[in-house]
């Protein structure tokens, strides 16, 4: 799972997919089922939705496995946590638990009840965060959020809109036609840069290379480094004889 996963809505977290306009896109991996389809799976039909849950179960054991075994600065769990935790789901009763664990039944009883007292305590900070950024954050400094794609998510993305816009002014000569002066060192710009160009592509549009040149070098000579910067950072994908590129979908 991208670690980009954990912008989602939480309900979103938890189900393990999100609902686009056209289709229910599973967090773990991309796969999308368009809404409107019918999925046979294992001798049954399923709507988009519910495609997206037997997917979500089926082929990646589910979503608690999954947000537990993330690789992720923001996963906080110890080993032992995470496996009291898949006990817990599965409704192991606490004797039990503390038998496999080898704990007394006390700590085991004492952990559940430290779990949601951290629980009570995320709502809280969730709930108070939510609050104050929508309802008091200046449009200009609010924090954009990263593309779909990004493969790390780091200080670079810590980009405002009033910095999105003076980053552009200075690095493109013309917006319509899109024209770039030079390509930026600085991590944050490139991300900047990188996201204006990818915004005039097509979404869903599968691109050959030399389409993907062509568009390119309308808008700075060296399109061979803006190519490779869109797929570096997740703006874009391709396939591995890269006879076409395609967006990476939000």
């Amino acid at each position: 799972m991208k670690e980009d996963a954990v912008s989602a809505p939480l309900e979103a977290l938890m189900d393990g997919f999100v609902h686009e306009k056209k289709a229910c896109r599973c967090l773990l991996c991309g796969k999308r089922f368009e809404k409107g389809e019918i999925f046979p799976m294992d001798g049954r039909f399923f709507d988009a939705e519910a495609a997206a849950r037997h997917h979500l179960k089926g082929e990646h054991g589910g979503m608690l496995a999954a947000l537990l075994d993330m690789e992720s600065r923001y996963n906080p769990f110890t080993d032992r946590q995470k496996e009291l935790l898949r006990f817990i789901a599965a409704g192991l009763p606490d004797a039990e638990i503390a038998a496999r664990t080898c704990t007394a039944l006390s700590t085991v009883r004492h952990q559940k009840f430290v779990f949601r007292e951290k629980m009570k305590q995320a709502k809280l900070l969730l709930a108070a965060c939510e609050l104050a950024f929508t309802a008091k954050e200046p449009a200009e400094d609010q924090i954009l959020p990263p593309h779909g794609g990004a493969v790390m998510v780091d200080d670079r993305y810590l980009i405002t809109e009033a910095e999105r816009e003076k980053i552009i002014a200075g690095a493109f000569s013309s917006l319509e036609p899109l024209k770039l002066r030079a390509f930026p060192p600085k991590e944050k710009k490139k991300v900047v840069v990188l996201r204006e160009i990818a915004q005039r592509l097509t979404p869903g549009k599968r691109y050959t290379e030399p389409e993907l040149n062509d568009y390119l070098s309308s808008i700075f000579d060296d399109y061979v480094t803006i190519r490779r910067y869109l797929i570096e950072y997740g703006f874009m994908q391709r396939t591995r004889d890269c006879a076409e590129y395609w967006l990476t979908e939000a």
